[in-house]
């Protein structure tokens, strides 16, 4: 399996600095993620070695495994290897054969290297291929990262032999399944999400240790609330297919995976995390508009992280924070610029949201969010710690909100905003104090 230096082209940079980009500057994006998890995957298989990790026998194999099954179907390999989860667990496995910490380490723990033998046995299945590897069994359970999880009866855990047959049969302990859509003794398939024009289909992952923080994951969902998921889904892709195109060409190419997490009494809450590229958590959604606003928002999320990931834009600074008007507590820069960035995308979408309904509450998200994060774009500039590259693309943000602070909003919702967000100034000065080492 190769590695491959990754460049980002000056456009793509610079329409994803301007709050856009499209599929295209995406899948620019998408490719050095599909290298870091490569390098991620090599890194734990190495390190299971130079470690003498109890498991690097079996976590050699599966490479190896992995490596035979590229040869005969490359594009299943890197679609498995994709999967964010994968990426998570691999990313937290170098740490810990590193020497750092893994939440429920141990020798057959969520974080041991033997876990590539789940992902190879993934792989060998979606690819119709026999193989034969030991894989570790967690709380009586093994996870094949984007399919499913095997629930053995009874047996301690540790490694245990895991044989996929050419037929799709899988074999591991007392098990002996053909792994489907459908539950089965034995056997809880994560499932899909297809909007009915069979524009954008994408997998819930419930059921993966990696999938998100322990804290935050929810359970798995229900299926009444499966379908309310699948309605949501249809609404909101229906409202970015009409009115927002490039937010729709950017969530087929970047989103891959929702994961539910909790969620507040009301509303819903949403998040997106630096090594889960693809995957978008959230609770359940109230109506398919705000689903299709927090796609708007969290996918700016997803561009950010893989960006940083290529590009330097921040110099380090550790001890100074901030005033972010979307957040009740003080943030670092490097929170500032992830902020700013998710609600220029925000700001974009009820832009043009507000074309096409009759109420004022798109006027009002529109006239909040750009000025929010147009206040916070000249914080970064004024800083001091942005890069040469960093000082480019916060520039081009403030000059898209700068365009879009001229146009018109009705008198009610510009003052709707402005009550909103003096709101929002009073609660946290209120809660945080105007501290020196808070920057207003």
């Amino acid at each position: 399996m190769l590695l491959r230096d990754h460049r980002l082209p000056g456009h793509a940079l610079s329409g994803l600095a301007s709050g856009g980009g499209g599929a295209d500057a995406v899948r620019h994006l998408a490719a050095p993620q599909r290298s870091k998890h490569l390098l991620l995957v090599l890194g734990t298989a190495r390190l299971a070695a130079e470690t003498g990790h109890p498991h690097a026998r079996a976590t050699e194999h599966a490479y190896d495994v992995l490596a035979e099954i590229q040869k005969k179907n490359p594009a299943t390999v890197r679609g498995t290897l994709a999967h964010p989860a994968v990426g998570a667990w691999a990313a937290r496995a170098v740490r810990a054969l590193e020497g750092g910490d893994c939440p429920g380490e141990r020798p057959a723990g969520h974080c041991d290297p033997a876990r590539l033998g789940a992902v190879a046995a993934a792989a060998a299945i979606k690819a119709g291929l026999a193989c034969e590897v030991q894989v570790p069994v967690t709380g009586g359970t093994i996870m094949l990262p984007s399919l499913g999880l095997l629930e053995l009866q009874g047996g301690p855990d540790g490694l245990t032999d895991l044989l996929v047959r050419a037929d799709g049969r899988v074999e591991a302990g007392d098990l002996c399944l053909r792994p489907g859509a459908g539950e089965q003794r034995g056997w809880r398939p994560l499932r899909w999400l297809e909007t009915a024009d069979a524009g954008l289909r994408l997998l819930i992952d419930d059921l993966d240790f990696f999938r998100w923080r322990a804290a935050g994951a929810a359970e798995r969902l229900g299926e009444a609330e499966l379908r309310v998921w699948r309605a949501g889904l249809e609404a909101a892709w229906a409202t970015l297919r009409a009115h927002h195109w490039t937010i729709a060409g950017e969530t087929r190419a970047l989103v891959s995976v929702l994961t539910p997490i909790k969620g507040p009494a009301q509303g819903m809450h949403s998040a997106s995390a630096g090594d889960l590229f693809g995957t978008i958590a959230m609770s359940t959604p109230p109506d398919g508009r705000w689903l299709a606003a927090t796609f708007a928002h969290e996918i700016q999320h997803g561009k950010l992280n893989a960006i940083l990931d290529v590009v330097r834009l921040l110099e380090p600074d550790r001890t100074s924070t901030y005033y972010a008007p979307w957040r009740p507590d003080p943030r670092p820069l490097s929170g500032l610029l992830q902020g700013a960035y998710a609600y220029l995308g925000v700001s974009g979408f009820w832009r043009r949201q507000r074309a096409h309904e009759a109420d004022l509450r798109p006027h009002i998200e529109f006239a909040h969010w750009r000025e929010a994060a147009r206040t916070v774009t000249g914080t970064l500039l004024d800083s001091g710690r942005l890069t040469a590259a960093g000082e480019r693309f916060v520039a081009a943000m403030r000059r898209t909100l700068t365009a879009w602070s001229r146009e018109p909003v009705p008198p009610a919702a510009l003052e709707i905003a402005r009550q909103e967000a003096d709101a929002h100034r009073t609660t946290w000065l209120a809660v945080n104090g105007d501290d020196p080492g808070h920057r207003l």
